[in-house]
């Protein structure tokens, strides 16, 4: 891999840097919440000046890429997860797909029969109970969301005879042949109460993405409804837009 800057190159020297900087942390040879080498040492490394370290440095801090630490260097940012708004996913696959090990940490399990506005989204009758699953989501061992599902009853019995803290819950379903169509999401900006930022590891009042999701069977029945909250710093939503 090349690691040299060439003056006499059309491209100006910190961009240069830059896109070396960017296969750095790409690659893994700079690790997220690691520091990255000190101005001082990249200056001999490169042979350059401070100015052309510091214009390169500040691009990637524009980018999100880096992150500045006063007192202690500036450190790479871990990557976010991303959800892609026009496919239909568990947290577990988009964790995998980014190389990264997926984790739940179990709150609660229950069946209520007092979630009236979550059973009227199921279109659950008022008398019937549904299942409650609350759990922390990780992505390499790091807090990223925590999340509420609710389950129709005859689904719920289904999930609670697995170890929840592991289960992923669309491929268990799909081995029971229960297989999702379709689901409708919206999303909002939201702030962390103090236990909702205890649990993630963040201060409370840090804003969050919440995102709530119903999701619908093959017979076009609700089978899932689901309240997400992300952390802002961990997770971000792509969408495609075409004209």
């Amino acid at each position: 891999m090349n690691t040299k800057v060439n003056p006499n190159k059309d491209l100006a020297l910190y961009l240069q840097l830059k896109e070396l900087f960017i296969d750095r942390i790409h690659n893994g040879q700079w690790e997220a919440d690691k520091l990255i080498p000190t101005e001082q040492e990249l200056m001999k490394e490169f042979d350059v000046s401070r100015t052309t370290i510091r214009q390169a440095i500040s691009i990637l801090v524009q980018e999100g890429l880096v992150e500045k630490k006063q007192g202690r260097g500036t450190i790479v940012k871990p990557r976010k997860l991303s959800g892609n708004l026009s496919q239909l996913k568990g947290f577990a696959e988009e964790v995998l797909e980014r190389g990264q090990v997926p984790r739940s940490k179990l709150i609660r399990a229950e069946f209520k029969s007092n979630l009236h506005h979550e059973k009227s989204m199921l279109e659950v009758k008022d008398d019937a109970p549904i299942l409650l699953i609350e759990r922390i989501r990780l992505a390499d061992e790091v807090p990223v969301a925590l999340e509420r599902t609710c389950w129709p009853k005859e689904i719920g019995e289904i999930l609670m005879k697995h170890n929840l803290d592991e289960a992923r819950y669309y491929e268990i379903l799909e081995n029971y042949n229960i297989y999702l169509n379709r689901a409708s999401e919206k999303i909002a900006a939201i702030n962390a109460t103090i236990d909702e930022a205890d649990a993630l590891g963040i201060r409370g009042g840090e804003a969050l993405l919440e995102m709530t999701r119903l999701s619908f069977g093959v017979n076009e029945r609700p089978i899932e409804y689901t309240k997400t909250k992300y952390r802002n710093d961990q997770y971000h939503y792509s969408l495609e837009l075409k004209r």
